[in-house]
């Protein structure tokens, strides 16, 4: 669970700094870096939601 927390702390950092540097600069390309960072942290997430319930289950 450690991994998790991590990993949400980073994404957040992550989506965070590309939405403010994205308002400061108005440049879109930093607004892309939060959709994608937004994306992988979603996608790691159910994964690893996915891998929690299998070993549950098995």
């Amino acid at each position: 669970m450690l991994f998790v927390r991590i990993f949400a702390a980073l994404a957040l950092i992550g989506i965070g700094g590309s939405l403010l540097a994205w308002m400061l600069t108005g440049d879109v390309k930093y607004r892309r870096w939060a959709w994608l960072f937004f994306q992988a942290g979603v996608t790691v997430l159910l994964v690893l939601f996915g891998v929690f319930a299998f070993e549950r289950i098995f």
